[in-house]
């Protein structure tokens, strides 16, 4: 497995614009898990040129003996939803659609206990191991032909950062927060920050100021928050905790390919 330390590159030709969608929390075996949704989904991105994929941790429910989710109440075992879920996404991954991939707190119920990353297993699976990072992904996209004499002015470059995330807390503030203040740890580049796991779809757009003693210059650098929407239906295990309702939001972000701007969509 690569260092989390490793950058993950794209380079796409044309000016096109791409869309990418961050799938996180899809919880594949759970009894609430939205899976005809999902499938039809990954079959609207493999055939829609320039969308993709950004695969954000607890994708697998993973309930184990050892887990708060109950083995028992599984529509499917993990072995059987790692199976599945191969085939799923095997489409995409065949055609380059997976920009990148980092495990979640569910997948890590069996790194823990038996030393086995469930997510990566996929990722080895479908040949695409070079795009998964064990706990953070940083990802450079660059976007145009190659033209020396342009100097990358007509080359928008988009530096992202993907991680699942963590923390409780039961409203969308708190994850919000937590959010925010974590893109502030980047110095540097930083267009986006990609996370999950509070099952609460929002965007925000914070900023950082830039001083550049060489240029004499100080300018606010803006980067997006993207929290991505989860594939549960409420009920279950988020019913017993009395956590409040989540509505599913499938969001997505589009780099535009002839300047640079990030766009969101909810």
């Amino acid at each position: 497995m690569l260092s989390d330390y490793e950058m993950i590159t794209h380079v796409f030709p044309g000016k096109q614009n791409i869309r990418i969608f961050p799938v996180f929390d899809l919880h594949w075996g759970s009894q609430d898990c939205m899976e005809q949704q999902f499938i039809d989904f990954i079959n609207s991105v493999k055939n829609t040129p320039n969308d993709y994929i950004i695969i954000g941790g607890d994708l697998l429910d993973n309930g184990i003996k050892n887990s708060v989710s109950s083995i028992y109440k599984q529509r499917y075992m993990p072995g059987e939803a790692k199976r599945q879920l191969i085939e799923i996404l095997k489409p995409v991954a065949e055609q380059g659609k997976v920009i990148c991939g980092t495990l979640g707190n569910h997948e890590r119920r069996s790194a823990k206990e038996v030393d086995d990353d469930i997510l990566y297993d996929i990722f080895c699976t479908l040949g695409i191991e070079n795009v998964y990072r064990e706990n953070i992904c940083f990802v450079k996209i660059r976007l145009g032909e190659e033209d020396n004499n342009k100097a990358g002015k007509d080359r928008p470059t988009y530096v992202i950062t993907v991680t699942h995330g963590s923390g409780g807390g039961f409203l969308t503030g708190s994850a919000l927060n937590r959010s925010e203040r974590f893109g502030y740890v980047f110095s540097g580049m930083m267009d986006a920050l990609v996370v999950g796991h509070s099952h609460k779809p929002f965007t925000t757009q914070p900023g950082k100021i830039n001083i550049d003693p060489h240029n004499n210059k100080v300018t606010i650098k803006p980067f997006k928050v993207i929290s991505a929407t989860s594939w549960l239906t409420w009920g279950g295990y988020a019913a017993q905790k009395m956590y409040l309702p989540t509505t599913f939001c499938l969001n997505s972000f589009t780099l535009c390919g002839d300047h640079k701007e990030i766009i969101v969509t909810m």
